[in-house]
């Protein structure tokens, strides 16, 4: 076998075993709680409650998730802006019913829209809540808790521009209010104040809490994916699956399964899902983040609890915090990181990969800009990047078609060097140093494109922006699979194709793998086959088994291969025939079709 051929084996065979593996392991796609408030002992720790009535010691004022089941009579406040519609339960005043307008759960038409919050005694209670801990010379009944019932200043919507005011008197000199305001995207801010009317000295804590009652429902368990808690503390990342939580160490400061953090400047801490988050970004300062789970009730917590305050008769204590509660569009957090949230671009999972999976999210995002369709920028990314390599598939390509070349010498070398193999490497090796030739040249662009290939999988499969995003035609969710499929003749026939995740699926092919394989099947022909059986079979076979394989992924990710390969084809055309090598296509596809003698 000539080192041309072993050259093309060796990428081929890397590529195909990276694509095997990654296709086996990625395949395609409540009881009463404790009291949450707590008293602060003579040595200044709080004492928590348990579910028992016992009570705990923790090193800090500490807050727990709320009842289970608040009145469902409870006053509410609306929530309306152009993006989001909810309510504000005035029992507690949490923000537990929120709607995501833009968004809609699937393609279906009249699909409703997308639910992030939802209130205790529905299916998947999950809500956000902001209180105070009480310290020296308060008790649990003097500051307010989940179950406190609040006075709402107006029966206005809370909306862009009109925040609403809530207040409780706590009948022993102590007057609360919490101001809430929303902005036209998905932040809201919470400021939470307290007067002392009475006569003495009082210490207590602002908390918020984000809890969630049980694992999503669409929980998608991907290994590719990060699904659960996600902190940022003074620079470093945190990404906790819910799977994980379970297994925390009981926290006996927490009365509960928790991982505490002291953030001394920055950070956040929150929840999130493949597209929807919420997070919690208290000013830059020093708070406690604490990631809980209450195995007897399934709650999953995440806490900031901010440093206990002293508060003088005829004193006054405000606290702003903001709250992050929806989609996780790039562009969007990427402007409320300019605006103050610390690293807030990190909350985006770009895994492992993240030095080439933020920089093709970012050129990508801005071709899709420049050309308002996502399908024709990956197209555009995908010219981009083959600019960007060029140089070095030039080189690659030059010394290949150099090897084509020498292959009249490297016959002669072979019948000189005979059962020598010494001595034919010896020979080999001279000549490629006189030619200036390097047999592994072509290996290297296939490498490369592998951790490319990997990044712009996680990119389309995590990012938001290409959810429900159209190309053209048939092609409406390039975070989807191709929908169509040759069972029912793309269509014609009145036969539902295979559900995808099904078996069935695999062999349910759509348009899109098929013209994969055509455009590999293609690029071969660049190049006679290999006169060697066993290569021969391998690289026949190679485009048909790569078309199954990648015909249930993303339809985004085979639009990117098609477009590859076609760029591939053409620049290998182009060098080859400026090295003087003439590449006949049509006579080695004519060749492939034609049964070969059995003496052959």
């Amino acid at each position: 076998m000539d080192d041309q051929n072993k050259n093309l084996i060796l990428a081929t065979a890397l590529s195909f075993l990276v694509i095997l593996v990654w296709f086996v392991l990625f395949p395609p796609p409540e009881p009463t709680p404790a009291d949450p408030n707590a008293v602060i002992s003579a040595e200044g720790q709080a004492v928590l409650p348990t579910a028992s009535g016992e009570t705990g010691v923790a090193d800090a004022s500490t807050a727990a998730a709320p009842a289970a089941d608040p009145a469902a009579d409870a006053p509410r406040i609306a929530i309306e802006t152009e993006r989001l519609k909810g309510s504000i339960s005035l029992l507690g005043g949490r923000i537990d019913q929120l709607a995501l307008k833009d968004y809609r759960v699937s393609l279906d038409k009249g699909s409703p829209i997308v639910d992030l919050l939802a209130p205790t005694g529905s299916d998947n209670p999950y809500y956000a809540l902001y209180g105070w801990a009480p310290g020296a010379g308060l008790a649990f009944e003097q500051v307010p808790g989940p179950n406190t019932i609040w006075n709402a200043a107006s029966t206005a919507d809370l909306s862009v521009g009109a925040p609403i005011l809530l207040t409780w008197d706590n009948g022993a000199g102590l007057l609360f209010t919490r101001e809430i305001s929303v902005d036209e995207n998905f932040m809201f801010t919470v400021e939470q104040g307290v007067q002392n009317t009475g006569a003495g000295t009082v210490s207590l804590a602002p908390y918020g809490i984000l809890a969630r009652h049980g694992e999503p429902q669409d929980l998608k368990n991907f290994f590719i994916l990060h699904e659960g808690v996600v902190a940022m503390a003074d620079g470093e990342l945190a990404e906790i699956d819910y799977s994980d939580m379970p297994d925390f160490e009981i926290n006996p400061n927490e009365g509960a399964r928790a991982e505490v953090t002291q953030v001394a400047e920055q950070g956040w801490i929150g929840f999130t899902d493949q597209y929807w988050m919420t997070t919690l970004i208290p000013a830059p300062g020093p708070f406690k983040a604490t990631a809980k789970y209450d195995d007897r009730r399934d709650i999953y917590q995440t806490e900031a609890v901010l440093p206990t305050q002293k508060l003088a008769p005829g004193g006054n204590i405000a606290v702003t915090t903001q709250l992050f509660a929806g989609a996780k569009e790039w562009e969007t957090i990427r402007n409320y990181q300019a605006a103050g949230a610390y690293r807030f671009i990190d909350s985006i999972d770009w895994g492992w990969f993240f030095f080439l999976t933020k920089p093709i999210f970012a050129v990508l995002h801005y071709l899709n800009a420049l050309i308002g369709n996502m399908g024709w920028a990956i197209i555009g990314l995908t010219l981009l990047i083959k600019a960007i390599l060029f140089p070095l598939a030039y080189k690659s390509n030059v010394s290949m078609a150099k090897m084509k070349a020498l292959q009249p010498e490297m016959e002669k070398i072979k019948e000189r060097a005979g059962d020598d193999k010494q001595k034919l490497q010896q020979e080999m090796m001279a000549m490629y140093k006189k030619e200036k030739v390097n047999p592994a040249s072509g290996c290297l662009p296939i490498l490369l494109q592998i951790p490319i290939f990997f990044s712009l999988y996680k990119v389309i499969f995590v990012t938001l922006e290409l959810r429900h995003a159209p190309w053209i035609g048939w092609i409406k969710d390039l975070s989807a699979p191709d929908p169509s499929s040759i069972l029912n003749l793309f269509g014609l026939l009145a036969f539902t194709p295979p559900e995808p995740g099904s078996i069935l699926a695999i062999i349910s092919l759509g348009i899109l793998p098929i013209l994969l394989g055509i455009s590999m099947w293609i690029q071969q022909k660049l190049n006679p086959a290999p006169t060697d059986p066993t290569q021969a079979m391998i690289f026949a076979w190679m485009p048909w088994v790569f078309m199954f394989m990648l015909g249930t992924f993303a339809s985004g990710l085979v639009i990117y291969w098609i477009a590859n390969n076609t760029i591939t084809f053409t620049q290998q055309y182009i060098i080859m025939r400026s090295q003087g090598v003439k590449p006949d296509v049509f006579g080695n596809i004519r060749s492939s079709f034609k049964k070969k003698s059995k003496e052959e």
